[in-house]
């Protein structure tokens, strides 16, 4: 179980240029890391241009934002650069990060129960401890919930 005050594991994945970027590259500034199921739908396009709406008020509270996904790295280049997004999108294929997050799991569509990404977000202080740990969220209260914690 994720909890307040503790330390969120680090990890190392791939962004959509292809570069190896570490959680622990960002200790020093608070961090919003959210877990989505698919780039370019529309859940995951309200959350991803929520934080990039947002994103001048995340830096002034001396933040960054992180957005992992399975997709793969290609897919990601390609919808950030649609979707103007200025933070990184890092490639989780085989959902490693994903499942340490507690952001993998059981959903169901249709009556078809089924193991993928459970949307979330967790903001990171500076030390790299969690300060809010939002599991299976919805993207606009995603946005919302951390823009708060940001203050």
């Amino acid at each position: 179980m994720l909890e307040v005050g503790q330390m969120a594991p680090d990890f190392e994945l791939l962004n959509d240029e292809g570069n190896s970027v570490k959680l622990s590259d960002y200790r020093g500034q608070r961090v919003v890391l959210f877990f989505y199921p698919k780039a370019a739908t529309p859940g995951c396009t309200t959350q991803a241009c929520g934080f990039r709406d947002n994103f001048p008020q995340i830096e002034a509270a001396g933040g960054t934002v992180l957005g992992v996904s399975p997709d793969p790295v290609a897919d990601l280049a390609k919808w950030r650069a649609a979707e103007n997004l200025p933070y990184n999108l890092l490639s989780d294929p085989d959902n490693e990060v994903s499942q340490l997050y507690n952001a993998y799991g059981e959903k169901s569509m249709y009556g078809n129960t089924y193991m993928g990404v459970i949307r979330s977000h967790f903001v990171i202080d500076a030390e790299g401890k969690f300060e809010d740990v939002q599991i299976k969220v919805s993207p606009k209260d995603s946005i919302n919930r951390a823009l708060k914690q940001l203050g």
